[in-house]
């Protein structure tokens, strides 16, 4: 009885009280569920040059009534306590840097943020290290990059480290030959102090599909690892070889469809490779996957879930569109072992072929208390055999939403099989719920609650025939536009932004508003300055809520690559909630985001308009 009490209890603490909200992570067992520890997450950021705004982090362990004082240089700004929202404007024009503390009425746990004295409108900016120019085989130059990046405690003080890979601009698409020049990663504290550089080596070919990285403490110890696969000639960040320096298996065409397949495991804080294990699922014979010259073999995803509810596991993954396999991994801090292998091509599992997607999605969705894996048209379920498959076939893009009553997951995912466009199905049971056809490859869709006149999450595509409510009702029909019926709202990413409970809009370096009353688009910010990355997707570094309130943070680069930026937001907010990243399924997705075809970080619960009236996280909504 009073294991259970003290369970109920850390659901009220971390999730909300209210049934409708917490439902949805009901079975997480959040007394032994292992996530990292946070800091205060102090940031201060000029809005303008007599302006600073400055937020924190609101932690589960902070009580409801706890109220927070602010000090700039020792003295505080504050009359009343702060206890309405964890985000201050202070009117500071000086010159010189400023150093900010927050600290709580309750709890030992304060936080200082230092804004230095020519610290730039908007945005933290973090200078970082480019690759040299490389050459070709061909005697061809390239450069490179800053691409994908993830967020993770690398040494143990509760505040995130970026971790960056750099992508050489003669990296290519699997359909594609060539050679192509070595991927690095790169580890950044947010001064831009290098922690080290991993270089995967020219046995590891470099785009989007080949390269997923794995940022996640996944022994428990408050040091965030790093794994990936890796090949002979991977160097690690103390500059030790991992396999053979002499061997090249890269064929006439810049493929490598031979030669030995690696996982390891990289020490967060130096990049020291600290276990290295043949990689699976291994490679076989090329055609199995699709086609004989390593294209369908070498697409890879990748994933952290919590597959027993309690630890984090890595998910190594290969294939989508004939044979799938996915392979998760269990790290002790001492050896890495091999969970479970499900593959498509077992007795058994034929239904599974052919239905992975570009990317995937992490939760909790039978209520079970362990995370499956939504491994496009297919699910996996925890303990690594087949939950359903909806025989729909591979796609582009997938988002994962809530019934903001009942907290129940769907999956809302596009199609390039030419005829079902767009679906909401059940996320537990693959039942589909609504279906938009179109006989063209929709290759983007998007769902976020951006529409408060209408009971939950909004849904759109270009085969949706317009925004559509949670339950198929067209609120806006799509227009014409040079003989082409397209969406009014942009389908690439989102992002909490201006502080109300409605999402926002992020498509390459703008922000932009749905506009309920005009049905319009109003854009909020240009992200000035800021490059997005992989071409057409157009998506930053990393969309996430890794400093501050409960808002999200836009990482990009600039277009010389010589700098990252943190962009915060400088819109006051009424609203105080725990910070997203304590909830298993949206820090998950934050890991997850870097995989191949990048998809937004998304919560396992409802967030929106419909909280109103209702506790949440940590705040009565009002």
């Amino acid at each position: 009885m009073k294991k259970l009490i003290f369970k109920l209890f850390l659901l009220i603490i971390l999730s909300g009280s209210h049934y409708a909200v917490s439902i949805a992570q009901a079975n997480y067992d959040f007394s032994q569920l292992k996530m990292e520890k946070l800091g205060r997450g102090v940031v201060a950021v000029r809005q303008s040059p007599e302006k600073v705004n400055i937020s924190w982090r609101y932690l589960p362990e902070d009580p409801e009534s706890q109220t927070f004082d602010i000090y700039r240089n020792g003295q505080k700004l504050n009359r009343n306590p702060l206890a309405a929202a964890t985000f201050y404007t202070d009117n500071y024009s000086g010159l010189e840097a400023a150093t900010y503390e927050v600290k709580p009425a309750k709890g030992r746990l304060s936080g200082t943020y230092t804004l230095p004295a020519d610290a730039p409108t908007g945005y933290i900016d973090i200078p970082i290290d480019r690759p040299k120019l490389g050459v070709d085989v061909w005697g061809k130059e390239y450069f490179y990059n800053a691409n994908d990046a993830s967020a993770a405690d690398v040494d143990g003080d509760g505040e995130y480290e970026i971790i960056l890979k750099w992508d050489p601009t003669n990296s290519h698409d699997n359909a594609h030959d060539g050679f192509t020049g070595p991927t690095y990663l790169d580890c950044y504290k947010l001064d831009g102090t290098r922690l080290w550089r991993i270089d995967l080596g020219e046995n590891i070919r470099s785009g989007a599909h080949y390269i997923q990285f794995m940022v996640y403490d996944l022994d428990g110890n408050g040091c965030a690892e790093v794994v990936c696969k890796t090949a002979d000639g991977t160097i690690d960040g103390t500059r030790r070889l991992i396999g053979s320096n002499k061997a090249d298996w890269r064929n006439m065409k810049g493929r490598v469809i031979a030669g030995p397949e690696y996982l390891t495991v990289f020490n967060g804080k130096t990049g020291e490779a600290m276990s290295t294990v043949d990689f699976e699922p291994a490679r076989g014979q090329l055609k199995d996957w699709g086609d004989g010259y390593a294209n369908r073999s070498e697409r890879y995803l990748a994933a952290i879930a919590y597959l027993d509810g309690k630890h984090p596991s890595v998910v190594m993954c290969r294939g989508y569109y004939a044979k799938s396999a996915l392979a998760a991994y269990d790290w002790d801090g001492k050896e890495l072992k091999l969970r479970w292998i499900f593959d498509s091509a077992t007795p058994g599992n034929e239904a599974y072929g052919g239905q992975g997607n570009h990317n995937l999605r992490v939760a909790d969705v039978d209520g079970d208390g362990c995370d499956e894996i939504i491994y496009g048209q297919m699910t996996v379920d925890n303990d690594g055999k087949g939950l359903y498959s909806t025989g729909m076939g591979h796609g582009d893009a997938i988002h994962l939403i809530c019934d903001p009553d009942t907290g129940k997951h769907y999956v809302w995912g596009c199609h390039e099989n030419k005829k079902d466009g767009t679906t909401l199905r059940d996320a537990a049971t693959g039942e589909v719920i609504l279906r938009y056809p179109m006989n063209k490859d929709i290759g983007r869709c998007m769902a976020a609650d951006i529409d408060p006149t209408h009971r939950g999450v909004e849904l759109w595509s270009p085969s949706s025939g317009g925004l559509r409510a949670f339950d198929g009702e067209l609120i806006v029909p799509q227009k014409e536009f040079r003989g082409e019926t397209r969406s009014i709202l942009p389908v690439n990413f989102c992002v909490l932004w201006d502080g109300d409970l409605l999402t926002e809009l992020l498509d390459g370096n703008v922000i932009s508003k749905y506009n309920w009353e005009t049905k319009s688009i109003d854009r909020l910010a240009e992200l000035e300055g800021a490059a997005s990355n992989n071409w057409t997707k157009a998506n930053p570094c990393l969309q996430a809520d890794i400093l501050g309130d409960w808002r999200e943070e836009v990482v990009m680069r600039t277009p010389d690559n010589e700098h990252l930026r943190i962009y915060v937001t400088d819109i006051p907010t009424d609203y105080r909630f725990h910070t997203f990243m304590l909830d298993p399924a949206y820090r998950v997705s934050v890991a997850n985001q870097n995989v191949a075809y990048n998809q937004p970080a998304e919560p396992g619960f409802y967030f929106g308009p419909d909280l109103k009236g209702k506790k949440f996280r940590g705040t009565f909504v009002k």
